[in-house]
């Protein structure tokens, strides 16, 4: 289970960009999911050995971890958070094929309030996609393309860092990328046309400097001519929005902005969930409350008698 943990860990750091506070809270719950577990497994109580082979867990043993939290009389704030962590660890693990079912899926906890997610501003994208232009160099064009792939698509960075060169098409007047996202669900997302020139550009002049002759499938590649990583996207992200002077960016951040915007925009809920490739429609429901919060701001502006 130890393992399993770490590969969650880095992931939330890298495509989520989580916080080291964030990280250490994942990783103190996730070692207390660990721990009562093998605690179970050798007072004989559970169907486990001490080994913890993480995919034998099943949602009758995670409900019961969920009584032993609430017998220890922690708040429900906190056995939600705790909840939560377990929850989006096995999301994970399920999503990667790491584990063939999702035991968590069912569990439920405390009802808390949900944070709404961090978008940015048209502004802030604005400043964001134009810090490559200030370089000339293959890495400059890539991200620049990067940016405007991830901004223009609205994919999971897990989704982004798994294209191949087989996965766009640029020609003719529907240009589209294919992504395969959770569960293994395969959608087609439009690209357009801003995001087709830097792609084009990239493809062009800075990827056969990057690839140094190598046989590469995939479409974005670092300087070594190899498949661009999570926490590779994470840190390029990461340096453009500080040259831009915005803080708290994240690859998730964009897919939030994009979801944001379109809503904005007018388009239907429904289109959005499909564009995002959500699986149920409540979530991309959370979004609209974002968008409530602009129209709120527009309200207090343009009514007359609005104080």
């Amino acid at each position: 289970m130890e393992h399993e943990i770490q590969q969650f860990l880095t992931y939330m750091a890298a495509e989520r960009g989580a916080s080291a506070n964030t990280i250490s809270a994942y990783r103190n719950d996730l070692a207390q999911l660990r721990s009562y577990f093998v605690e179970q497994a050798h007072s004989g109580g559970d169907d486990l050995s001490p080994s913890m082979t993480i995919g034998r867990i099943d949602t009758e043993q995670l409900q019961g971890y969920i009584v032993h939290l609430r017998e220890q009389q922690y708040a429900a704030a906190t056995v939600a958070r705790k909840v939560a962590a377990v929850k989006s660890l096995f999301s994970y693990l399920h999503g990667e094929g790491l584990i063939p079912d999702n035991p968590a899926e069912q569990l439920t906890s405390p009802r808390v309030g949900r944070s709404l997610p961090r978008t940015l501003t048209i502004q802030e994208v604005d400043a964001l996609l134009e810090q490559p232009s200030r370089w000339n160099t293959p890495e400059a064009a890539r991200d620049q393309a990067m940016l405007e792939m991830l901004y223009a698509t609205g994919m999971r960075v897990s989704e982004f860092v798994s294209l191949d060169l087989s996965s766009i098409e640029l020609q003719g007047q529907r240009a589209s990328v294919r992504c395969v996202g959770k569960g293994r669900r395969e959608r087609l997302i439009p690209i357009h046309s801003a995001a087709v020139a830097a792609l084009h550009h990239y493809l062009q002049e800075a990827r056969p400097k990057l690839a140094r002759g190598r046989r590469e499938v995939a479409l974005f590649i670092n300087r070594r001519g190899e498949r661009l990583t999570r926490q590779g996207v994470w840190l390029i992200i990461k340096h453009y929005a500080e040259e831009a002077g915005i803080k708290g960016v994240t690859p998730h951040t964009l897919r939030h902005s994009f979801a944001t915007h379109l809503l904005r925009g007018s388009a239907p809920l429904r289109n959005v969930q499909e564009l995002m490739g959500h699986a149920n429609i409540s979530t991309t429901q959370l979004y609209t409350q974002l968008t409530n919060e602009h129209l709120r701001d527009v309200y207090d502006r343009a009514h007359p008698r609005a104080s």
